[in-house]
C-alpha cells in the first residue's frame, strides 16, 4: 500500500506565496513522475505540473506557468509545489499524484490539500 500525503495549504492573500509538499509513504515503487492536480469547487480535476523522475524535466499548465514551480530533494519520492504570485483563480484543493514505472497513468494519489487565495 502506498500513501501520498501533501500539507502546506492554508489561506493566504492575492499575490502571496505557498509551499506544498507531497511525501510518499508505504510500499516501496519507483516514480515515472509525481505530479499536482487541483480541483476548484464546481469544476472538473485539473492538472498544474508534474516532473519526469529519470531526467526531472517539467512541464506546467499555461495558466500557473511563470508562477509555480515543481522540485523534488535528491533523494525520495517527495515532490513540492512553489506558488507565488497566487490569484484568487488559484483557490482549489491540490492533489499530489505518482505514476509509478510500469503503470498506465497516474496511479496514486492523496487526499489533497486546501489552498484559499482571498482577494
Amino acid at each position: 500500500q502506498v500513501s501520498l500525503v501533501e500539507s502546506g495549504g492554508g489561506l493566504v492573500q492575492a499575490g502571496g506565496s505557498l509551499r506544498l509538499s507531497c511525501s510518499a509513504s508505504g510500499r516501496t515503487f519507483s516514480s515515472h513522475a509525481m505530479g499536482w492536480f487541483r480541483q476548484a469547487p464546481g469544476k472538473e480535476r485539473e492538472f498544474v505540473a508534474r516532473m519526469r523522475w529519470s531526467n526531472g524535466e517539467t512541464y506546467y499548465a499555461d495558466v500557473v506557468k511563470g508562477r509555480f514551480t515543481i522540485s523534488r530533494p535528491r533523494a525520495g519520492n517527495t515532490v513540492y509545489l512553489q506558488m507565488n504570485s497566487l490569484k484568487p483563480e488559484d483557490t482549489a484543493v491540490y492533489y499530489c499524484a505518482a505514476h509509478a514505472v510500469g503503470a498506465q497513468t497516474w496511479n496514486y494519489w492523496g487526499k489533497g490539500t486546501l489552498v484559499t487565495v482571498s482577494s
